[in-house]
């Protein structure tokens, strides 16, 4: 058997995708690869392969003997100037950090992004493409799905009006995740209601703290900020909205909009390159807030135009099947397995 150990702290911040990734990544390779793998949690057990999610400090001091042991993997969840759109760090701790950051993707033997669309900025950084591998998140069905309850009943239970047109966005407080057009387009549509999961996953140094905290005091009746919201409870949450609205401007590929997909919800999304190679047909895009409150507006009152976007969603969530995407791993480890050897 072929050993991997799986390495990540992403646990000791909560609500963000990083987590969510290596959560679900975890439980599928363990659940579909266990005939020719074997995959340890967190150990300090060294392995024929080593896969960091996360870019901790302890596992570059340790790098020497995992790679005189087996090969590594670093996950690329971020870059310098995806961090410099989500966080306001000094700029010592920013210079600092980012050449950390380069220097940890620069040791791993290979590197995996979860859109194909990074490749080019990763090998920007010095890194050679023949070391850069794609492979895209993962949402489980087991975790997310259609509930059969009705969208009034489950809206009841998160203290939110039962009749009424429900759009939602899950995601951390943060500029970039175009928090302040949400709420603007909740304001010109006050026959819906618009509803935030998600916090300050990085407190105060989250891009925008001051004007979104602001937002979060004061804003329109009809939009509601959830805070963070259970894992547990987050199918629920996305089974009673009738669409998940993401007005982000800078993403790589997030578990939100698998996770939504993955219940048929509708997908609204900003019109960015990144979601091209990734997201295909799969949702509604839109430029501005004119274009986001049309959409809106028609899934609003046109039932058949809401369930032919439903329909988009769900075959985007097939086309991110368990099976195609554990399959990529096996391929993947088999080659980092055999690189060595």
């Amino acid at each position: 058997m072929i050993t991997i150990n799986i390495k990540s702290e992403a646990d000791s911040i909560k609500g963000h995708g990083v987590l969510s990734a290596h959560d679900e990544q975890l439980q599928l390779v363990m659940s579909t690869l266990s005939d020719t793998f074997e995959f340890y949690d967190n150990t300090n057990k060294t392995c024929d392969i080593t896969h960091f999610q996360t870019v901790n400090f302890t596992y570059l001091l340790r790098f020497f003997i995992y790679k005189r042991n087996g090969s590594t993997v670093a996950h690329v969840h971020f870059l310098p100037e995806t961090v410099d759109k989500s966080l306001n760090l000094p700029w010592i701790a920013r210079k600092v950090f980012y050449w950390y950051l380069i220097r940890f993707y620069r040791n791993a033997d290979y590197l995996v992004t979860v859109n194909p669309y990074f490749i080019k900025a990763i090998c920007r950084y010095g890194i050679d493409s023949k070391r850069v591998r794609y492979i895209p998140n993962f949402v489980s069905s087991e975790n997310f799905y259609p509930i059969g309850a009705s969208k009034g009943e489950l809206r009841r239970e998160f203290g939110l009006p039962e009749d009424r047109f429900t759009v939602l966005c899950a995601g951390q407080l943060q500029e970039r995740k175009g928090v302040i057009d949400f709420v603007e387009a909740a304001r010109r549509m006050p026959d819906a209601e618009f509803v935030w999961a998600g916090d300050f996953s990085f407190g105060v140094i989250s891009s925008g703290y001051s004007i979104i905290k602001d937002l979060v005091g004061s804003h329109p009746s009809n939009v509601h900020f959830l805070g963070l919201v259970d894992h547990e409870r987050m199918n629920s949450l996305y089974n009673l909205s009738d669409v998940m609205f993401l007005p982000s401007y800078d993403e790589l590929f997030p578990m939100t909009i698998l996770e939504a997909m993955s219940c048929h919800i509708p997908i609204l999304l900003r019109d960015l390159p990144e979601y091209e190679s990734v997201l295909f047909d799969f949702y509604l895009k839109g430029s501005d807030n004119d274009d986001f409150i049309s959409q809106l507006e028609r899934l609003m009152n046109d039932g058949a135009f809401r369930e032919e976007a439903s329909a988009m969603a769900e075959r985007g969530a097939k086309f991110y099947s368990a099976e195609r995407i554990s399959e990529k791993w096996r391929e993947f480890y088999l080659e980092v397995y055999n690189s060595r050897r």
